[in-house]
């Protein structure tokens, strides 16, 4: 794989209903935007790949809920591909809702997406419907059937832990069902009350798990992903072997990708930029924005200390390995081949833990 190849991710903003705890940038999907805002997208790539000479080794699309695409999927990626030097072992990766149609699926395989991410967040029909989720766990299975059945078969799910009234017997049943779909990778994210999400508004009432109890349930679901199969590779992810997401990786590792879509980052060339979070002001041509300089040595500490290759110990001085070796004693960090990486344990503290280390080195 060339070294100078790139990542691509490109946005589809659009959902037929917001979730109660979704913070992305999205809308509500309608004829008339979705029509100028696909035009705008392929107008934008085709931009793009006339003036970036980089192979691409990955692409994701995500959303908002890319499966709305439904045969549009093979225009975009025909555009991607046409625009851009995609290597033939590329991954390719769309993101779908767990009631996605036929159609959406028939056409990704078609052009050549060769990954699917679902999210399936839980196994409970009780708890997608707090979730504020259109689909049904028979919706989920539906889903990753057809995606079988077509010959998509590199799928990750995602789950949702320390969700409303949940407990360590809640998450069991949502890990059940999910290892019962056979996924090659599953992303687990801790629910977060953000600012800009229905919950929000009414977030006194939630009857949310505590500190200890968010902890239980992450230290439990790594332990139960792990006998299963998975290897925890990054903070938020496991895979089954060979099947680490190679776009995400990207990003841990601090190489370079670029975004395409209201809301989407870049980091090219050593500096960082992002589209607003403005469809209408994508659509009328709007330019990206700054975001300052990438790829200090800081900055790739952080970000590699995410993930399960960790960082080597030589990257750091004196003082630090000092405070390594405490970290160490208390079960958050780990020394193996001369490389620092943190514990499952150490992943649930880990922004403290990664602030401390980079500011001691400083």
């Amino acid at each position: 794989m060339p070294d100078n190849s790139i990542g691509l991710y490109i946005h589809i903003p659009f959902c037929k209903k917001k979730c109660l705890y979704c913070d992305f940038y999205s809308a509500v999907l309608s004829d008339s935007v979705y029509s100028a805002y696909l035009d705008a997208l392929l107008r934008e790539i085709k931009n793009w790949g006339g003036k970036l000479d980089r192979p691409v080794s990955s692409v994701y699309i995500g959303g908002g809920t890319p499966s709305v695409l439904g045969r549009d999927i093979k225009r975009l990626v025909d555009e991607i591909k046409s625009s851009f030097c995609v290597l033939s072992d590329a991954e390719i990766t769309a993101e779908c809702n767990p009631n996605t149609e036929y159609e959406f699926l028939y056409y990704a395989k078609l052009c050549g997406v060769n990954r699917i991410s679902v999210g399936v967040q839980a196994g409970s029909n009780v708890r997608l419907r707090a979730l504020g989720r259109s689909h049904t766990v028979s919706d989920a299975e539906k889903t990753v059937s057809l995606c079988r059945d077509i010959g998509l078969d590199n799928v990750s799910c995602d789950i949702m832990i320390s969700l409303p009234d949940s407990s360590n017997k809640t998450l069991s049943e949502d890990i059940d069902f999910i290892c019962s779909l056979s996924p090659e990778h599953i992303s687990a994210y801790i629910l977060k009350i953000e600012e800009r999400t229905a919950f929000y508004k009414y977030r006194d009432e939630l009857n949310l798990p505590d500190d200890d109890s968010t902890a239980n349930q992450y230290l439990t679901l790594c332990s139960e992903l792990k006998k299963r199969g998975y290897e925890h590779y990054e903070i938020s992810n496991f895979a089954r072997e060979n099947k680490k997401s190679r776009h995400n990786l990207k990003y841990w590792r601090c190489e370079e990708y670029l975004g395409i879509g209201p809301s989407a980052h870049s980091f090219l060339n050593g500096k960082r930029f992002y589209y607003p979070r403005d469809i209408k002001a994508f659509i009328k041509g709007n330019t990206f924005e700054y975001d300052g300089e990438g790829g200090t040595n800081s900055e790739r500490i952080m970000l590699s200390l995410r993930t399960n290759d960790g960082v080597e110990i030589n990257n750091f001085n004196r003082s630090v390995i000092s405070k390594i070796e405490e970290f160490k004693k208390a079960g958050f960090l780990d020394v193996k081949d001369n490389k620092v990486c943190l514990t499952d344990k150490g992943m649930l503290l880990s922004n403290s833990i990664i602030t401390e280390l980079i500011y001691e080195d400083l």
